[in-house]
């Protein structure tokens, strides 16, 4: 497969990375922490495609970034108020939190009964959830095990030849991936540092008790 590079900012491009994404494809765009790579949430066939892209054992699940917290009702069957919370503060931004997996979640995405969720603040992910009308299932633009890339040219040499496009909005302003926040337990749990530090999230949570 030939993979195409196309500006981020070309209104063109938009367009062009919609119609893979609804054929099933799997695309990689600039975020706020790092590039990802992602694919149309409620195609199953397609979210598998992003584990044989990735290189991804298949019992680790993907995560879903959708276009606000107004969204969460799409993916989670119940949203603990700490959540709410967390998202009021944090959102759009670098925290990824784990909440219960509504049905309508195809298992590809997560085998079991939570899924990963966030808001990412950058354009190109938010234009690309609005105008597909659905959620991107989404996952650093790595091969499984290596860096998770912050340019576009760091995609391709990993994932060149595996994925259909590429947009490149230039270097990630983040670097880093997302924090991520286990909200369903309690207390909620820290599983991955990342772009929040942990200082920020402990003191948020402190707050919500």
């Amino acid at each position: 497969m030939e993979t195409r590079i196309l500006s981020a900012d070309d209104p063109a491009a938009l367009s062009v990375a919609l119609d893979i994404l609804r054929q099933g494809g799997v695309i990689a765009f600039p975020t706020d922490t790092v590039y990802g790579v992602g694919a149309h949430a409620f195609q199953p066939e397609a979210v598998e495609s992003l584990y044989v892209v990735k290189g991804r054992p298949a019992e680790k699940a993907i995560p879903l970034l959708i276009a606000s917290a107004d969204d969460l009702f799409l993916v989670a069957a119940e949203v603990p108020e700490a959540v709410y919370r967390l998202a009021a503060r944090f959102w759009p931004g670098g925290l990824t939190l784990v909440v219960p997996r509504h049905p309508c979640v195809p298992e590809a995405v997560s085998p079991g009964p939570t899924v990963a969720v966030r808001v990412p603040d950058h354009r190109c992910p938010l234009a690309l959830i609005a105008a597909l009308g659905a959620p991107l299932a989404a996952t650093s633009a790595n091969l499984s095990g290596q860096p998770s890339p912050a340019t576009a040219e760091q995609v391709l040499v990993q994932l060149g030849d595996r994925i259909a496009l590429i947009l490149d909005g230039g270097p990630c302003p983040g670097g880093v991936p997302s924090t991520v926040v286990d909200v369903t337990v309690d207390p909620p749990v820290i599983l991955r540092h990342g772009a929040i530090s942990a200082e920020v999230i402990l003191d948020a949570l402190r707050n919500l008790r």
